[in-house]
């Protein structure tokens, strides 16, 4: 569950929608954590160089691609790759390559970008001419491996993942397991697993025996299979892929009552997430389930997508883009795969092609209500309010006990200004929840939101104070802490701003604080609130921070130019609120930092006070 984490803050009040629900998964289900278990992954400095060294970009380029030369589409495609333009740099790197045919280094960029872009035959040609530049390329060689796999030609495959593996002493797991499903591919089952058991390490155990169950289970080795399922279960029963394989051979091999409770754990784990729902309702019709992976291209796309989850935890979306990209040439059916790499393109920005992907997953699958709900997070993204609302409300007729739609809907309508709709949406999702939780918090918290901006406090501050309650007063996670800095930021600053329970405010606002402390919005609440009650020197000294921790903001710039008039120093408080026009303030601002900027700050304790109110008043 996410908190909510603003696009663009609001007056004051820096409460985010990103278009996110607070339902929202924070990794799906199934990553491997990098952290757990040490994944050794492929050595690819190319790749490292090409996707973890920039940094965003405003804007890409106007796609130019002819007449440019090499230099200019190559400086194009930089330009693009930096902003996270797959396809435009992936177009802007084939033109420089063609006007520069032997520049090895150009040959390298294009071919990443090609994988990137998830140009599949275009980066294999490619691949074919960095190996003649480079033999040592493994990341070349592995994509040819993977052409060679996906044509079955298992020998070919197995051959050009042991030149990627190169004359290295220490085998490298994942070279390890993908020679191993070229090998099983060609019949060599127990070479396979003899290969994969080289890796003896403890931290790898889950590894081993997961993929090697995978292995012996295609290889119609079914008692090894459960064993080797067995241990990986044992190792990593809080990751969903294993608990899925798992289950799956239990309910084959008889054990049907067994396979639906390590189901109904996981369920019971990951509340509202629907990745083994299916599993469940054939496990309670008493069904056996078929193995997780059912070919030799299925288990290498495991692989892949084991890459690409480490490349989250890395917070390496580009490079997991890669291997998201060749697990899905693998295995273009599968729906995890796919709402995996939707939520790396919205990561990255990406939103056409995460609307086009989460468009992919068919509407009988469990995962179509996730697939919706990101393809109308996409959409608002790229400002199309309108498409992303009807896919919302047509996914809500259908299921109107879906949350994490109806939080999403609330979010964008409240967003977009649209109080009384927002209200509506949340009434009936809270009307529909039998008892309320702590996962159900920001459901009170979003009609909180909707009507206090619609100014309807006495409605407002039962519902802040509802939402409070349900977290948790002394967070256990980082996460939970975020969350009740969130909510207490906007009760105490709201009860600030109209002179209503102060003291309570300020220790509010200083617990909101110390549990996020890099919060510049957080921070700023209370340095508004010091301004509001005329202790300038105190207000100076947290606005600054906030400015410092949230330098863009228009809201906190505006506050610390006022807080900068209030002490004295009004020639930094002008520069401030120049510095505010160019951040893109809400428009009903614009008039009031322009009126500041021509006259000054008006006299009085406090800009726009109310009149002031006793505590609990």
């Amino acid at each position: 569950m996410l908190f909510f984490a603003t696009r663009r803050a609001h007056p004051d009040r820096h409460i985010s929608m990103d278009f996110c629900s607070g339902f929202r998964l924070t990794q799906t289900p199934g990553k491997h954590q990098a952290g757990k278990t040490a994944l050794r992954a492929l050595v690819l400095s190319m790749a490292v160089a090409f996707v973890t060294g920039t940094a965003l970009a405003a804007t890409p380029p106007a796609r130019v691609v002819s007449g440019n030369g090499a230099s200019g589409s190559f400086l194009a495609g930089v330009v693009a790759n930096t902003a996270r333009d797959m396809s435009a740099a992936a177009e802007y790197f084939r033109e420089a390559l063609k006007a520069d045919p032997r520049n090895a280094g150009l040959l390298d960029q294009a071919f990443l970008a090609e994988l990137v872009d998830g140009n599949h035959e275009e980066a294999f040609r490619l691949a074919e001419r960095a190996i003649r530049h480079d033999k040592s390329n493994a990341l070349a060689h592995v994509a040819l491996g993977v052409r060679a796999l996906k044509a079955k030609q298992y020998d070919r495959a197995r051959a050009s993942f042991d030149r990627a593996g190169g004359s290295a002493r220490e085998a490298d797991l994942t070279i390890g397991l993908l020679r191993a499903w070229a090998q099983a591919g060609a019949g060599d089952v127990a070479g396979a697993l003899q290969g994969i058991d080289r890796f003896k390490e403890n931290e790898l155990r889950g590894y081993r025996e997961f993929f090697g169950g995978l292995i012996a289970d295609l290889g119609k080795r079914p008692v090894e299979a459960e064993t080797r399922l067995a241990n990986a279960y044992k190792t990593e029963n809080g990751i969903m892929r294993v608990t899925d394989a798992y289950a799956r051979i239990l309910s084959r091999r008889g054990k049907i009552a067994e396979a639906k409770e390590i189901v109904t754990q996981w369920r019971t784990r990951n509340t509202s997430q629907p990745y083994l729902d299916r599993q469940f309702q054939a496990l309670d019709k008493g069904e056996a389930l078929p193995p997780l992976v059912g070919s030799v291209t299925e288990g290498a796309a495991e692989v892949f997508y084991g890459l690409g989850a480490v490349g989250a935890a890395s917070r390496d979306p580009m490079t997991a883009v890669i291997y998201l990209q060749l697990a899905r040439l693998l295995s273009p059916k599968d729906e995890v795969i796919a709402i995996t790499l939707g939520e790396f393109f919205e990561q990255l920005r990406q939103n056409e092609r995460a609307a086009e992907t989460y468009q992919m997953v068919p509407a009988s699958s469990p995962l179509a209500n996730r697939a919706a709900i990101g393809r109308a997070t996409s959409l608002e993204r790229l400002e199309k309010t309108d498409e992303a609302i009807i896919v919302l409300r047509t996914l809500l007729a259908a299921h109107p006990e879906d949350l994490e739609a109806a939080d999403t809907l609330g979010a964008i309508l409240r967003v977009k200004k649209r109080w009384v709709e927002s209200i509506e949406v949340y009434d009936a999702a809270i009307k529909s929840v039998a008892k309320l939780e702590q996962r159900h918090w920001p459901l009170l918290f979003g009609r909180a939101i909707g009507y206090e901006r619609s100014k309807q406090w006495a409605k407002a501050e039962p519902d802040f104070l509802a939402a409070l309650d349900l977290l948790p007063p002394k967070p256990r996670s980082p996460r939970e802490a975020a969350e009740r800095a969130q909510v207490m930021n906007y009760l105490a600053y709201s009860w600030v701003d109209m002179h209503m329970n102060i003291d309570k405010s300020f220790e509010m606002l200083r617990q909101a604080v110390a549990m996020a402390p890099g919060d510049g919005a957080v921070v700023d609440s209370l340095g508004w609130a010091y301004f509001r009650l005329g202790r300038y020197e105190d207000a100076v000294r947290e606005l600054e921070r906030a400015v410092l921790l949230k330098a863009g903001d228009p809201t906190i710039n505006d506050h610390l130019g006022d807080a900068y008039w209030r002490v004295g120093r009004q020639r930094e408080a002008r520069f401030k609120w120049s510095q505010t026009l160019t951040l893109n303030p809400e428009p009903e601002d614009l008039e009031k930092i322009t009126r500041k900027l021509e006259t000054g700050l008006a006299d009085g304790p406090a800009a726009n006070a109310a009149p002031p109110k006793p505590n609990g008043g």
